[in-house]
Formats: structure tokens, sequence, C-alpha cells
């Protein structure tokens, strides 16, 4: 399901080329993705680990993620919880 996300992701980046001649990538959905690199594939494989570990971040905090690609990694209230007997 993670790479399912990460691909869903990937795809809705936007990239674009600086004044610099770099390249500049973004993932809207995901507020603070973005990358830049000296080719395109440079920018892309930068943006997927910055993903990667933005991912992470949320999921160790217990931030909300947004639905992706209709993937939502978010848990359920009724199943976030269990009790113990």
């Amino acid at each position: 399901m993670l790479t399912k996300y990460i691909q869903a992701a990937m795809h809705e980046a936007q990239y674009e080329i600086m004044e610099d001649g770099r390249f500049f990538g973004s993932i809207p959905s995901c507020q603070g993705c973005w990358a830049d690199g000296d080719t395109l594939e440079a920018c892309r494989d930068e943006l997927e680990s910055v993903l990667e570990d933005w991912m992470a971040l949320k999921l160790r905090f217990g931030d909300t993620m947004p639905v992706v690609g209709g993937i939502d990694l978010n848990p359920r209230p009724e199943t976030a919880y269990a009790e113990a007997y």
C-alpha cells in the first residue's frame, strides 16, 4: 500500500525549469514535498526520497496525510484504538 501511495503521489508531481537551468519539482497535495536537481531525473529521484521521508514523519507523529490517488493511509477512528481485556 505504501508503494502505491508513493506512485500515486509521484504521478501528481509538477516540474518546472528554474532560471538557473535546474529542475524544480513538487507534489502539491503533499505540502512541503519539493526538490530540485541538475536534471529532471535527478529532481524526480530526490523528490521521491523527500516524499518517503515526509511520509515517515507523518506516520511517526500521527499527522493526517492527504488521500492520494484514492489511497487513504490515515487510521479509521473505529480501528485506531483497541481495548485490551
